[in-house]
């Protein structure tokens, strides 16, 4: 599933037209960005939570010449499902 369907079903679900439901799902998603990017922890009850986790600086290894390579610290976005959709998943 990408953007356009999830907007073709939350047009079709709300009774809105697809520019309208694409405009809403894409603010959404830019406000967790942003929150994001403040550093603020996103809690959805009933799906999840997204939290920014940050990653050390470390060494690695090239695969194709084996030379050893720094890898700079970053910050990810990870997502932990909430119960009701882990329980959805597994039966």
């Amino acid at each position: 599933m990408n953007n356009s369907d999830l907007a073709d079903r939350v047009s079709e679900a709300h009774d809105l037209s697809k520019a309208d439901a694409r405009k809403l799902i894409d603010a959404v998603f830019a406000a967790i960005t942003e929150a994001a990017a403040a550093g603020d922890e996103v809690s959805l009850n009933g799906f999840g939570k997204f939290k920014v986790k940050e990653s050390a600086a470390r060494e690695g290894r090239n695969p194709g010449t084996g030379e050893a390579i720094q890898i700079a610290a970053s910050k990810k976005l990870a997502f932990t499902p909430a119960k009701a959709v882990k329980d959805r998943l597994n039966g």
